[in-house]
């Protein structure tokens, strides 16, 4: 790990401190927040401590299983947990656990210790008053309260104790939401600030904010404040709870779950202890009187209708009359269940088809029905808050910005947001609404600043407000972003695609169409992108900032062909497709694809068919043609033919390696990280790499193509020694998959596409092992491909996945 430099007294960088490493990091308090934080540690290398105490009725017990049982049952579950809080299960062994009793003193080996205790600020301050005991000079100490203060926590303790202290609230569940607030006290040494934002950028993958010492800090402040607004603007508006979540989800850029059902999934008590803490805490907070608890949800709490952990909250999963799984909602006047009725708004209907989120924004505070008045509203109320909160909360308006993003997955923060429909229009419709901004707001447009940010040179910079002028965003400007370079740096681009100079010789291509679908655009963007490359750059990375790197081929494009029998022209898509990720594998520059997110079908196959993988660690990648009736036919069948030719050595047991290859695609699988994408093949170890900061990811990926290049990369010729089983591995696949069908696990078409499949990467029916082309098992994989389309069952498949949204039509 890279050093951060220590700061003296003086505030200057002392060049003679050491580097300070994390090796061994220690979690007190085994929660659910306590056993994922572990989790996470452990995801990145670390050896990890997890302490608890130890259970009243094992107090005299001298048996370590049964002192350790609450902590060792707390990681349990939490490693049965779905999603995981672990990129692999083998990592889970770097956890070692303990009791608080008997294992307190070996927190001496850890280089930070965590505590994750219940939030009680008694309980927190006697904790640490153990640790401090054991703890060695000059580790970290930090807290995840998510409500005491920070400062609170110090009485009593020694200044190297005070130096190395901060808060360190981590968002559940930590492998997942990217937040990480650091807040200091005014006793915390620089250094140790300065580590933490790193570390946590760097190593854990986070959005490091530097948060202010105040109640619920940035992010549940301000995303709490949202939720009560909206619990109030319900009512006044005569709307329903799944109408408002219509609203308030992906059509404006928020998580699916939007509010009411995310809301469920946090636990109403628990936002109303949050809300409560905050309208106790903040008697100067000009809204506090929507922090009361509104009447419905009183008695929600009343009931014991709590979300999810109790099987009810503002939705319920029951069964119908007829004996078949019905969601209710809850209606907010009667508090009574009734069932989901169709939402549909004119202002949805007009923004849905736009793909923007900036433009679909802007449209939709302009709408001129019920809903567009509820984004005025709740837009206009947001805005008003947030330019109120500074500097209450924060001095620099894109640390709330991040924190939302990064904490409540907003894809566009509070003053993105306004930036997005103009600071100036939206300032008349909040006053009409009511909701004048703070008088900072009036003054930086007055002096002809008429936006939050900006691009300029290259570098994204925000709005200041003490020195009325722009600045760069503390950190972007050691980041390499797709979004600064763009404007100036596009090569070339059309529809589906944009060309990027990254600089130093080489070339980014990154997708934009719908989930960033593979269709003809792409495959003109990436041969264009090749063609440029070879003639005058030195390599070529393929990456993009969407939500996904890609969802796979433009199955609504291939229906639509298998539909009309133009069986020519989808062979001709098909053979196109093919010999793109061939000209990926063999071009004359190296070709590094920097995957994230969704990975699946086309894209995984373009992934596999790079010479060098840079994939975030939350990449989810898959062959997944299977479950669309089909078998990857962009190479992906003939890849895992070519693979598992390479890894089969002299003596293996032929048939158990044929077996794992065919069920990882004939099961479609997906690996659920980056790193599970090796146990399934669909990563090379030793070649592909993972990172698990997405902000740094593209400038790993730009280096790992300059390394590629300045080692002296050769184009290679196709591979023409492939060693393929035939009928060895054939009689495998037969005899399974009947016995599959027999035992009523599979269809009868389910068995088809596994015959075929197990023919493509057997190398067809041959009568001995025999090496054969790559493009003979591309023309074998195509031929197979195109035979699956013309069944009734598959096309059927397809039309109703495409119809069901499951799959994209572009």
């Amino acid at each position: 790990m890279e050093a951060v430099a220590v700061k003296n007294n003086t505030g200057s960088a002392n060049t003679t401190s050491t580097k300070r490493r994390i090796k061994k990091v220690a979690v007190v308090g085994s929660g659910v927040m306590g056993s994922r934080i572990a989790c996470h540690f452990a995801n990145i290398g670390l050896e990890v401590l997890l302490l608890d105490i130890v259970p009243k009725e094992a107090a005299d017990s001298k048996k370590a299983s049964e002192r350790n049982k609450l902590v060792n049952d707390a990681l349990k579950f939490a490693l049965k947990s779905n999603p995981s809080p672990i990129y692999d299960k083998k990592f889970a062994k770097k956890i070692s656990t303990g009791n608080l009793d008997d294992d307190l003193s070996k927190i001496k080996d850890a280089d930070w210790v965590i505590e994750v205790v219940i939030e009680r600020l008694d309980i927190k301050q006697q904790v640490f008053a153990n640790i401090e005991k054991h703890r060695k000079p000059g580790s970290l100490i930090t807290s995840n309260t998510s409500g005491i203060p920070i400062n609170m926590m110090l009485e009593g303790r020694t200044e190297d104790f005070q130096k190395h202290f901060c808060g360190t609230h981590f968002f559940n569940p930590p492998r997942y939401l990217k937040l990480l607030e650091i807040i200091p006290t005014p006793k915390t040494d620089p250094e140790v600030v300065s580590f933490l934002m790193d570390y946590g950028k760097r190593f854990l993958g986070k959005t490091t904010v530097l948060a202010k010492d105040t109640p619920a800090f940035i992010a549940n402040r301000v995303g709490v404040f949202a939720i009560q607004d909206l619990f109030h603007t319900v009512l006044e508006m005569g709307l329903t709870v799944d109408e408002v979540d219509k609203l308030t989800g992906p059509i404006i850029g928020r998580a699916k779950s939007a509010t009411f059902r995310t809301c469920d999934v946090v636990g109403l008590d628990t936002l109303a202890l949050v809300a409560k803490g905050v309208k106790d805490n903040c008697p100067n907070d000009e809204r506090k009187n929507l922090f009361e608890t509104p009447d419905y949800l009183s008695k929600m709490i009343e009931k014991g209708w709590l979300g999810s952990k109790t099987g009810q909250g503002f939705y319920k999963k029951t069964k119908n009359e007829e004996g078949k799984k019905e969601i209710l909602v809850l209606d907010l006047n009667t508090v009574e269940y009734v069932s989901k009725k169709k939402v549909k708004f004119a202002t949805l209907d007009m923004i849905k088809p736009i793909d923007d989120l900036n433009k679909r924004l802007k449209m939709a505070f302009m709408g001129m029905d019920k809903a567009g008045d509820f984004y005025k509203k709740t837009f206009s109320s947001l805005f008003q808050y947030v330019s109120n909160r500074i500097p209450e909360i924060s001095d620099e308006l894109y640390k709330i910005d991040d924190a939302m993003k990064a904490g409540f997955g907003y894809q566009s923060g509070p003053f993105e947001t306004w930036n997005a429909i103009g600071v100036k229009a939206a300032l008349k419709v909040m006053e009409d609404q009511g909701f004048k901004p703070a008088q900072w707001v009036y003054d930086m447009v007055d002096a002809g600043n008429d936006v939050f940010y900006k691009v300029e040179d290259g570098l994204s910079k925000y709005y200041d407000i003490p020195s009325k002028s722009y600045r760069v965003i503390p950190g972007t400007e050691t980041v390499l972003s797709l979004t600064n370079l763009r404007e100036a740096n596009t090569v070339w681009k059309n529809s589906g695609t944009t060309l990027v100079d990254l600089g130093d010789g080489i070339l980014n291509l990154e997708f934009h169409t719908k989930m960033n679908t593979i269709g003809g655009e792409v495959i003109e963007g990436i041969n264009k992108a090749l063609d440029i490359a070879e003639k005058s750059y030195d390599g070529l990375v393929i990456s993009n900032d969407g939500e996904n790197f890609s969802a796979g081929a433009n199955v609504g494009m291939i229906l639509m062909m298998a539909i009309e029998q133009d069986w020519d022209e989808l062979n001709y898509a098909i053979k196109r497709f093919q010999d793109t990720m061939m000209r990926v594998r063999y071009s004359s520059v190296p070709v590094v694809v920097a995957p994230h997110g969704l990975t699946l079908g086309g894209g995984c196959e373009l992934t596999m068919h790079s010479d060098a993988v840079v994939a975030h660690a939350e990449t989810y990648i898959g062959l997944v043609e299977f479950g669309v009736g089909v078998i990857p036919g962009g190479g992906g069948s003939k890849e895992f033919a070519l693979r598992l030719s390479d890894e089969l050595h002299e003596g293996d047991i032929r048939s158990n390696h044929f077996r794992n290859k065919f069920l990882t695609v004939g099961q479609a699988k997906v690996a659920t990280s980056a790193y599970e994408g090796f146990e399934l093949g669909y990563l090379r170890k030793g070649v592909d790499t993972v990172v698990v900061s997405r902000d740094h990811q593209l400038a790993t990926a730009k280096k790992k193509a300059l390394e590629l290049s300045d080692k002296g990369y050769t184009q290679q010729p196709q591979r023409t020694d492939i060693k393929v089983l035939g009928k060895e591995a054939l009689g495998l696949v037969y005899v399974g998959a009947h016995s599959m069908l027999s035992g009523n696990y599979i269809s009868k078409h389910d068995e088809l596409i596994s015959q075929k499949l197990g023919f493509v990467i057997a190398g067809g029916d041959l009568s001995a092992i025999t090496e054969v082309s790559e493009q003979y098992l591309l023309d074998l994989e195509r031929k197979t491909f195109l035979e699956l389309c013309q069944t009734e069952k598959t096309l059927k498949r397809m039309e109703s996945l495409v119809k069901t949204g499951k799959i994209l039509r572009n």
